[in-house]
């Protein structure tokens, strides 16, 4: 029978940030690059400005993590669960492909697109995932660099 490996103990030069609120990904972000870089603040701005210097026809989708309300029949509850959406171009128009919805709704050409992405960051908690080939990955061509 194997034995899991001994846990050591962390040596303390290793910078670790602790989950605070809902900031995992600005504790991520820190921890892979050992110190305290970014803020809340500064993590939503990157996001705005990045929004902007996105090369959408580079970009095959995007899968957005967003709040959504629960309900029960008609009534709302005042809870929030995390649900993901797909965001995708088919013959030049921009669809929301959310499986909530019963058929794709159209977000028009890529002001659209952006405009439904500012709205979606606008209500805070959310996450955009890129869905991009190798080659667009590997040369970086999904943000414009003008």
């Amino acid at each position: 029978m194997s034995q899991a490996p001994e846990a050591r103990p962390c040596p303390t030069s290793v910078y670790h940030e602790r989950q605070r609120l809902e900031l995992c990904a600005v504790h991520a972000l820190n921890n892979v690059l050992q110190q305290r870089l970014f803020s809340q603040e500064a993590a939503d701005e990157i996001c705005k400005r990045s929004l902007s210097q996105l090369a959408l026809p580079q970009v095959l989708g995007l899968i957005l993590n967003l709040p959504s309300p629960v309900s029960l029949g008609l009534l709302s509850l005042p809870l929030r669960r995390r649900h993901w959406v797909a965001l995708r171009q088919v013959d030049g128009v921009y669809y929301n492909l959310d499986s909530k919805l019963r058929a794709p709704e159209a977000l028009g050409d890529e002001d659209g697109v952006r405009a439904f992405l500012e709205a979606a960051l606008a209500q805070g908690l959310c996450e955009v995932l890129l869905v991009v080939t190798k080659e667009v990955e590997e040369t970086g061509c999904w943000l414009r660099t003008d």
